[in-house]
C-alpha cells in the first residue's frame, strides 16, 4: 500500500501488532471478534450486529470486489443491510487497493472514509484469530494519531443504539407481522415481504401489546441481551398469549430469557456462514450463517422449553422452541446475507404456523 499511514492494533492482554492504514485514518476502540465468512463484506460491514466490534477478516484478501452502489426495494436497500456501517474498526490481512466487479461503486477504503471507520491492513490475521480462539474475544483498539482507552461495548445499550426510531410499515400482505427491531437485518424484512406479509417495525422497547397482529418476531441485534429489560418485559406479556412467535439470534436470547432461562457470552462467539446446526431429535444437519457473541442456557429453560438446533461445533444451544405453543427460535440466520440459504424455510415454518393460529381463530368464533 503506497503512502499509507502506520496504525497499530492493541489487545488487551498487552499485544501489540503494527500495520497500514486504509479506510479512515483515526483511532477507535471495541471488542476484537474474528469471521471466517469468505465473502458478504458489504453485508457484514452494515450489519447492526457488529456494532461496537473491531472486526478482523480472516480471508487473506479483502476488497478485490469493491462496494456495490445502493439500490431501493420497498424503501430499503437490496444491497446492504441496514443504512450504514456498524462496525467500529476493520482489520484485514490483505487489502486490494484495486477493486474489480460489475456493480462496484466505489472502494472499500473509500466506503469506510465516508463512515470515519479505521480499516488496518498488513496483519497476520491467522496469528490473530489463533489468540482469539485460546484467549477468547479481547477488547481492543486501532491507535492512529492519538490514543484512546479501551471500552467494553458490551456495557452499553447498543440494541437501544441501532434499533429505528419509529413505527415504519412496509408491504401490504394479508398476515400481519410486528417485527420488533433491535438491529435488524433488511433481508429479514425482504424475507418477508416476498412471504405474503404486512409489517409493522417497531423500536426495541415499542408496547405492541395493543396493536392488531398475526405474528411476532423478534430482531437480531449486537450487545448483551440482558441490557434489553422493556424488550424482555412486553415479551413476557406476548408469551403469555398464543399467537405465533419467532425470534433469530439476539431475538433467539431474548425469547429464552423471557421464558424465564439465562444466557451466557460465549468465549470467541460464532461469526462465519458455514456453522453447522442439528435439528434436534434427528440426523439433519444445515450450513448456516451466524454473527453473536451470547447464547442460551438450555439447563435453565422451564419443562415446557426444549432445544430445536445444536450448534455441531460446540454443543451450544442455536435455537428453542415451546412444547406447545407455537413459539421459536433460531440462533443462526435464516435469511442469511450474506451466506448460505438452507435454512430460509424457517421464515415459511412461521408463515404456516400464522396461518394455523389464524384459521383457528376463525372456526372458534364460528363455533
Amino acid at each position: 500500500m503506497e503512502n499509507s499511514k502506520t496504525v497499530k492494533l492493541i489487545l488487551e492482554d498487552g499485544t501489540e501488532i503494527q500495520g497500514q492504514s486504509f479506510g479512515a485514518y483515526s483511532s477507535v476502540a471495541g471488542e476484537v471478534v474474528f469471521s471466517t465468512a469468505m465473502t458478504g463484506y458489504p453485508e457484514n460491514l452494515t450489519d447492526p450486529s457488529f456494532a461496537g466490534q473491531i472486526l478482523v477478516l480472516t480471508y487473506p484478501i479483502v476488497g478485490n470486489y469493491g462496494v456495490p452502489g445502493e439500490d431501493l426495494y420497498e424503501s430499503i436497500s437490496k444491497i446492504f443491510e441496514s443504512d450504514k456501517i456498524h462496525i467500529a474498526g476493520l482489520v484485514v490481512n490483505y487489502y486490494s487497493e484495486e477493486h474489480s466487479h460489475w456493480n462496484a461503486a466505489k472502494s472499500l477504503g473509500d466506503w469506510l472514509k465516508e463512515y470515519n471507520i479505521p480499516g488496518i491492513a498488513g496483519v497476520d490475521t491467522r496469528m490473530l484469530t489463533k489468540i482469539l480462539r485460546e484467549k477468547g474475544a479481547m477488547l481492543g483498539k486501532i491507535v492512529a494519531e492519538e490514543d484512546v482507552p479501551l471500552h467494553d461495548p458490551n456495557l452499553d445499550n447498543l440494541v437501544a443504539q441501532v434499533s429505528a426510531p419509529g413505527v415504519e410499515h412496509y408491504g401490504s400482505g394479508q398476515h400481519k407481522i410486528v417485527l420488533v427491531d433491535c438491529g435488524t437485518k433488511t433481508n429479514i424484512i425482504r424475507c418477508f415481504l416476498e412471504r405474503d406479509v404486512e409489517l409493522i417495525r417497531v423500536p426495541w422497547d415499542y408496547d405492541y401489546s395493543q396493536l392488531d397482529y398475526d405474528g411476532l418476531f423478534l430482531s437480531n441485534g449486537p450487545g448483551d441481551p440482558k441490557m434489553c429489560d422493556a424488550t424482555i418485559k412486553h415479551l413476557q406479556h406476548a408469551l403469555q398469549q398464543d399467537k405465533p412467535i419467532f425470534g433469530i439470534c439476539l431475538g433467539s436470547q431474548l425469547m429464552g430469557l423471557a421464558a424465564g432461562g439465562d444466557t451466557f457470552k460465549l468465549k470467541y462467539g460464532h461469526r462465519s456462514h458455514n456453522q453447522p446446526v442439528r435439528l434436534a431429535g434427528t440426523q439433519r444437519s444445515y450450513i448456516t450463517s451466524q454473527n453473536h457473541g451470547f447464547a442460551v442456557d438450555t439447563d435453565t429453560l422451564p419443562a415446557e422449553w426444549e432445544m430445536l438446533f445444536e450448534n455441531l461445533n460446540d454443543g451450544t444451544c442455536e435455537g428453542i422452541k415451546h412444547k406447545t405453543k407455537p413459539f421459536f427460535s433460531t440462533q443462526f440466520h435464516p435469511e442469511a446475507a450474506g451466506g448460505p440459504q438452507d435454512t430460509e424455510f424457517m421464515f415459511d415454518d412461521f408463515i404456516e404456523a400464522v396461518k394455523k393460529h389464524k384459521a383457528t381463530k376463525a372456526s372458534c368464533l364460528i363455533f
